[in-house]
């Protein structure tokens, strides 16, 4: 399990993180969020070990993080930290010997991971050869190679297509079946969604939002109802509790308050013509995200 614990960072004068407290336990998935220079890679370089904090602490399973526990943790990060003179094989024996594996384990370890993620014909190519997608690639497995306690994980998607997303998510929840504890960074909220179970987000290094994925949406009253066909849009308007109404490809989309004023948008939807879907949806963390973020903002 990760504690971190009322961790403090200053640049100079500069607050960068502001009282940070979480934990994320073996096998969880937990979402660190913000806009660029909230604070996100100046905590994970804390948690790394490469920064100390101004005050506060962070454990790795009830041990102070120091070079010899970083060897339990994978770190992708946003920018690509590989050495594009050297081939695949190469830059994964280099990082898999940082990380005191065996020349035997190693050579089991890129012989799977290689083929697992279809690169191995790539394997004596060098780095700055490999198209973006495949120098991504490259970057997870040197974080993954020596099956870490704790991955972190900033951006991991960049550069990839659909399918390939696809194969990085279900290495991903295999890693996390196995007990791997992972925080995952993303701009793309469908991704945290998908994975995050407990998520914090923050804004100038500060918490805005933090606990279960699940209570913050059912706490965040405000709700979607998507329908397709045609009704009284200026009847509906006027209901007490409608925000907005906004019309999206083939279906109209109105952002209430909260369900007060379900029935009464029901009653006035149901008079009208080839009504074919009228489904109510919680809000999105896209948009909870840009509430809560840009209130903050106003303040």
């Amino acid at each position: 399990m990760l504690s971190v614990s009322n961790i403090t960072k200053y640049y100079k004068d500069t607050l960068a993180v502001s009282n940070l407290s979480f934990e994320v336990n073996d096998g969880c998935i937990f979402g660190l969020l913000g806009e660029n220079g909230a604070g996100k890679t100046t905590t994970f370089r804390i948690i790394m070990g490469l920064l100390d904090a101004n005050s506060g602490t962070v454990t790795l399973n009830g041990e102070k993080i120091d070079y010899k526990v970083t060897d339990k943790i994978g770190f992708v990060t946003e920018e690509r930290s590989l050495l594009t003179k050297m081939t695949v094989k190469e830059q994964l024996t280099f990082y898999g010997i940082l990380k005191g594996m065996s020349n035997e384990k190693l050579e089991e370890k890129i012989t799977y991971w290689l083929k697992r993620f279809k690169i191995s014909e790539y394997e004596n190519r060098k780095i700055k050869e490999l198209s973006k997608g495949n120098q991504q690639k490259v970057q997870f497995i040197s974080a993954i190679l020596n099956d870490p306690v704790l991955l972190i994980l900033d951006e991991p998607f960049t550069g990839l297509d659909p399918i390939n997303v696809k194969m990085f998510k279900d290495v991903i929840m295999e890693m996390k079946n196995t007990g791997c504890s992972i925080i995952f960074s993303s701009h793309q909220m469908e991704h945290i969604e998908q994975f995050c179970e407990k998520l914090v987000i923050l804004v100038k290094g500060k918490v805005v939002l933090e606990g279960n994925l699940k209570d913050i949406k059912k706490k965040y009253q405000k709700q979607n109802i998507f329908i397709q066909g045609e009704f009284d849009k200026e009847k509906v308007k006027k209901i007490k509790g409608v925000i907005d109404i906004k019309e999206n490809a083939n279906q109209y989309i109105v952002k209430i308050e909260n369900d007060d004023c379900l029935d009464e948008v029901f009653n006035i939807v149901s008079k009208g013509k080839n009504i074919t879907k009228f489904v109510v949806e919680e809000a999105s963390l896209n948009e909870i995200f840009i509430d809560k973020v840009g209130i903050c903002y106003e303040k």
